[in-house]
């Protein structure tokens, strides 16, 4: 799981089509750096939210153009190595640029000398899960996306191959457990944020060891921390059913041969951790952080929620949680 810095590891296996993807060119790549980015939509909870327009490029994979956001770290942090790249999936029916307000990530990640991407999802959502749905016939297609962006990121941008980290909020907290669940050669690490496993039909399961945190409100009134078996039918996509916040966390703990996990009451949250027998990485763990008095929220966020996700949390600086797991990992 550690990084390349470390000689003593030995290098992840790369996918066999994202190897193939670093050596041929993408079509349609280009950036469009004075495009502003796209506000949700009128029937979206997060209508009328705004933020600062930033790097807007574009992706052509499987015969779609895709978009993203990227920010570069600053010129100060340039050490001449290749740089460690995050990309972070937005909550369902949001975009990238909230995400971006949301979590502030590209501001403490560029300070750390990192890359960031904030990728767009089609329908303002994810396909987290592995059913085809009618809206998503091919329910693979988002982790296509995401292995193609991060090759093209390591070709273009200097990304390290070895430090490729996934994170997201809600749906796109699940879109980053799927990546990691069934890419586990692909990243060093990943987070989410209100975002759990999908259960049922859709169901993921991990294959392998990997580094995961996940970070869940106590009183989230939206995807409750105990999971949703049978979410109600709504408009538009359908919502999945997932397992609990633990019960996730409990899955990559045991696709990563995790023995018993060790809980701590800490001040505003609890936090249980599960070490990996990874004999290359022995720090190597899985990591449930519950926020207390926390909702369907980013802990620590300065953005107000939409009406009825229940309140944010100061008791946890989720942005900060994630970059150290990240670094940890």
């Amino acid at each position: 799981m550690r990084s390349s810095r470390d000689p003593s590891v030995r290098s992840r296996g790369w996918p066999a089509a994202l190897a193939l993807a670093l050596a041929l060119p993408l079509a349609g790549c280009g950036p469009e750096a004075d495009r502003p980015a796209a506000s949700p939509s009128a029937s979206s909870p997060y209508a009328g939210t705004t933020a600062t327009p930033g790097t807007r490029e574009r992706l052509r994979v499987d015969g779609r153009t895709r978009e993203y956001l990227l920010h570069r770290p600053a010129p100060a942090t340039a050490t001449g190595r290749p740089k460690p790249l995050v990309i972070a999936f937005h909550g369902r029916g949001a975009n990238a640029a909230h995400l971006r307000e949301q979590s502030r990530l590209e501001r403490a990640a560029g300070a750390r000398g990192m890359l960031v991407a904030f990728p767009e999802g089609l329908g303002e959502g994810w396909g987290a899960g592995t059913r085809a749905t009618e809206q998503r016939p091919d329910p693979g297609l988002d982790v296509r996306f995401t292995e193609a962006l991060i090759a093209h990121l390591v070709r273009t941008e200097g990304a390290d191959p070895e430090r490729v980290y996934v994170t997201g909020f809600s749906n796109g907290g699940s879109m980053a457990l799927r990546v990691a669940a069934e890419r586990p050669g692909l990243v060093a690490g990943a987070a989410s944020v209100s975002g759990q496993l999908p259960a049922g039909p859709a169901r993921v399961r991990p294959t392998g060891a990997v580094p995961v945190l996940v970070v869940y409100g106590a009183d989230d009134p939206v995807r409750p921390l105990g999971g949703w078996p049978s979410p109600p039918p709504g408009p538009g996509e359908p919502v999945l059913p997932t397992l609990s916040a633990r019960a996730s966390a409990e899955a990559f703990a045991a696709a990563g041969g995790a023995g018993a996990p060790v809980t701590k009451a800490e001040r505003g949250r609890d936090r249980t951790v599960w070490r990996l027998k990874d004999p290359s990485d022995p720090a190597a763990t899985v990591k449930l952080v519950v926020v207390h008095d926390a909702g369907h929220t980013w802990p620590g966020s300065a953005m107000t929620p939409p009406e009825g996700f229940g309140r944010t949390s100061t008791a946890l600086d989720a942005t900060d949680a994630v970059l150290d797991f990240f670094a940890a990992a």
